[in-house]
């Protein structure tokens, strides 16, 4: 059974709270911090049947690892997102939309792309299981709630994933700081001569 994560940020908290609040376990915050974004989180648990622990910030510094919590943090289940490339495909009543990263090392950089891809209606971001900074609790915070809503598969043989979302039709463009074209949003994604149900996109960074 997965263990229990620990979330921090007021969008992480609150993303978690509107998708499952029944998943946070306990919940902390700041003592001393009175401030208005603080009181509105305060009654957003509390409308939820939710009550948070106060504790001095020292102790939020050890729970969460580093300073930089906002004052505010939470024990969380592991929500039950889909971890395969197949399943979610198979899941799908529309054209897939997947952002492809490789070589993500730094979590504030994975946090920006599942951002980035939860504002853009990607229905999952796709990296190696090797290589890459995996899902922490510092992605998560910079990811402002999207690590909550888009589901994070990572897979043994990227190269392979992308053989295999060939087959499914579904294109692959790869994006680079040095290409001739300085945006996607120049590409036809015109798919009309083909005849595959299961047609979509995939940007690979």
């Amino acid at each position: 059974m997965a263990r229990d994560r620990v979330l921090f940020g007021f969008h992480a908290l609150l993303a978690r709270l509107r998708q499952d609040p029944r998943s946070l376990g306990e919940i902390y915050v700041e003592a001393g911090r009175r401030d208005g974004r603080m009181q509105d989180f305060i009654k957003a648990i509390e409308a939820q049947g939710l009550r948070a622990l106060t504790v001095e910030r020292s102790r939020l510094d050890g729970i969460v690892g580093h300073p930089r919590h906002q004052g505010v943090a939470a024990t969380a289940a592991p929500l039950a997102l889909t971890h395969s490339v197949d399943d979610l495909l198979d899941q799908l009543a529309e054209p897939p939309l997947l952002l492809i990263l490789d070589g993500i090392t730094d979590p504030h950089n994975l946090g920006a792309c599942l951002r980035v891809a939860d504002g853009a209606g990607a229905h999952a971001v796709i990296a190696p299981k090797d290589r890459a900074c995996g899902l922490n609790a510092t992605a998560a915070k910079v990811a402002s709630g999207a690590a909550e809503s888009v589901p994070y598969i990572t897979v043994t043989n990227l190269a392979r994933t992308l053989r295999e979302l060939k087959e499914r039709d579904v294109r692959i463009v790869g994006t680079s700081e040095d290409a001739a074209r300085p945006s996607i949003s120049r590409i036809s994604w015109d798919r009309s001569r083909s005849s595959s149900a299961q047609r979509g996109r995939a940007c690979a960074a």
